[in-house]
């Protein structure tokens, strides 16, 4: 599962990743694409979306990046080192 390589999300590496159901298991992803993402990014996600957003709309690692909290949040943590840890908050509209 945790590999060293580069972060499919934002490009930081080599760095730990984990596997990314881009569709949620819950939804039928179980055997569809992943991506390979670190842990702060792979957290990011699901802070700011919920399972049935990732199904429907944000499926891609195109559309994540489209999203402007994305875009926002890839500028800031690609200035991090990678092997800072990094805590990522819940969005307020998930909380």
């Amino acid at each position: 599962m945790a590999q060293q390589e580069s972060c499919e999300l934002c490009g930081r590496g080599p760095i730990e990743t984990t596997e990314h159901h881009l569709v949620p298991r819950q939804y039928g992803g179980a055997e569809g694409p992943i991506a390979e993402l670190c842990k702060p990014c792979h957290k990011q996600i699901h802070a700011l979306f919920t399972n049935a957003e990732l199904a429907g709309f944000y499926n891609t690692i195109e559309r994540l990046r489209d999203h402007p909290d994305m875009e926002k949040y890839i500028k800031w943590v690609k200035k991090q080192d990678p092997h800072k840890k990094i805590t990522i908050k819940k969005a307020n509209r998930k909380k």
